[in-house]
């Protein structure tokens, strides 16, 4: 038979004690609303952000890009060139 380590019995009481921290969290019932809650805003958020990143992204970008062109212009007309 193997001795245990002190490794193997620190990690036994981590596990030990993850276990019994998810089985308290979970009887818990006082989150159940907030979880629900922060449930429904992503479910509303992630399709809005979905449409903005595709629709929204290349025209922030072709301004971001227009502006930096403009102030490269500036620069190059400040030093003389």
């Amino acid at each position: 038979m193997i001795p245990k380590t002190a490794t193997s019995k620190n990690s036994e009481q981590r596990s030990a004690g993850l276990w019994s921290l998810l089985k308290q969290v979970h009887s818990d019932k006082k989150g159940g609303v907030s979880i629900e809650t922060i449930l429904i805003i992503a479910a509303i958020a992630i399709p809005i952000l979905i449409f903005i990143i595709k629709f929204g992204w290349p025209r922030i970008k072709t301004w971001f890009t227009e502006g930096m062109d403009e102030l490269e212009g500036g620069m190059d007309d400040a030093a003389g060139a």
